[in-house]
């Protein structure tokens, strides 16, 4: 596979934050200085819309990462640009969401309210734990009125240190219903997120980095660029084995140390077997080379339901891809999963 690290086949990086570089308010064990040691542009996306792009560099340059408000791309910054090719100058749109999306909105020119007149051209709904009825209604009124709606994200759950919260794709859902509509999306996994960091960076040879299926990997297939997959958050080996082509990654790793290393084909000492529903491991080698060996025939089988071990080599690998195990130091190289856009 030659021996240039995976970083090194890139111009640039872009970094999911929460479940890539940290868990809660910790950085993920190694992540610090993965990312220092780095020789190419980097940028950090977010889905996260309730905070300043300067805010979300603090909170980097806190855990220990080297960042600045520019290497940051928000979905409220993603909204704004949206909205501000739809409407005019000086449109009035009314906001739901925090001051840094309220802030962002005001950056390209147009006008944030708070209440529905007949004056409002837009909604841009964005997370924001002061999301309450009334907003809820004034967005309502507007949306029934005939106002462009734009959605910063829609992620439905939001990570905290008690666990999972709703997230804006829930409040987004809210008025899904309360209105018949559907959002224009801003954030991952629809396009204008990523799409505005590749023209930052003012590459395509990029590579996004992250930890879910639905918002990082399949954001990267929406604009056609590469994926790394790090099994260090949200999405498990058991959702990569039920991924759908739109969901599956270029690459899959245990960790971020992954990019300072060749890329190569998963062993071939693995074997799967199965005939129906469950699948069978059996063999001898890396636990990451047999999990992609899994995935590859589970995507094979629309009824996959389950793998098993044939013996204690196979219990060995399965019992490595808990998510837990790869928060604590390297995790060493990553294996090819699909076809890479860049070859």
């Amino acid at each position: 596979m030659g021996t240039d690290s995976l970083a090194d086949r890139y111009e640039a990086l872009l970094f999911d934050l929460d479940g890539t570089l940290y868990v809660g308010g910790q950085a993920i064990l190694g992540a610090v200085d993965v990312l220092a040691q780095l020789h190419r542009a980097r940028l950090f996306i977010t889905n996260n819309a309730s905070r300043k792009p300067e805010d979300v560099a603090e909170h980097l340059a806190e855990l220990g990462f080297s960042a600045s408000g520019q290497d940051v791309v928000t979905s409220a910054q993603a909204a704004a640009h949206v909205l501000s090719q739809r409407l005019p100058a000086g449109a009035a749109v009314l906001v739901v969401g925090t001051d840094a999306l309220r802030g962002e909105v005001a950056n390209v020119g147009l006008r944030p309210v708070r209440r529905f007149d007949e004056d409002v051209d837009a909604v841009v709904q964005g997370h924001s734990t002061e999301t309450c009825w009334p907003i809820l209604a004034e967005a309502a009124y507007a949306i029934r009125s005939g106002a462009l709606w734009v959605a910063s994200n829609t992620d439905t759950t939001l990570p905290t240190e008690r666990g999972l919260a709703p997230g804006n794709g829930a409040m987004v859902a809210a008025l899904r219903t309360a209105t018949g509509a559907e959002p224009v999306v801003a954030g991952k996994p629809a396009p204008p997120l990523i799409e505005d960091a590749l023209a930052r960076v003012g590459t395509r040879s990029a590579l996004v980095v992250g930890d879910r299926l639905d918002t990082d990997i399949a954001g990267a297939n929406a604009v056609g660029i590469d994926s790394l997959l790090v099994l260090t958050g949200v999405s498990t080996a058991d959702d990569l084995f039920r991924a759908d082509p739109s969901l599956r990654p270029t690459f899959v790793s245990f960790g971020l140390d992954a990019l300072h290393q060749p890329v190569e084909d998963p062993d071939s000492d693995w074997r799967v077997s199965g005939d129906g529903e469950n699948l069978i491991l059996a063999g001898a080698g890396d636990p990451l080379s047999a999990l992609v060996a899994v995935a590859r025939q589970a995507w094979q089988r629309p009824n996959f339901a389950a793998v098993e071990a044939a013996d204690d080599n196979g219990a060995q690998a399965i019992s490595a891809w808990a998510p837990d195990r790869h928060r604590r130091g390297p995790a060493g190289r990553a294996l090819r999963a699909t076809e890479s856009v860049i070859g």
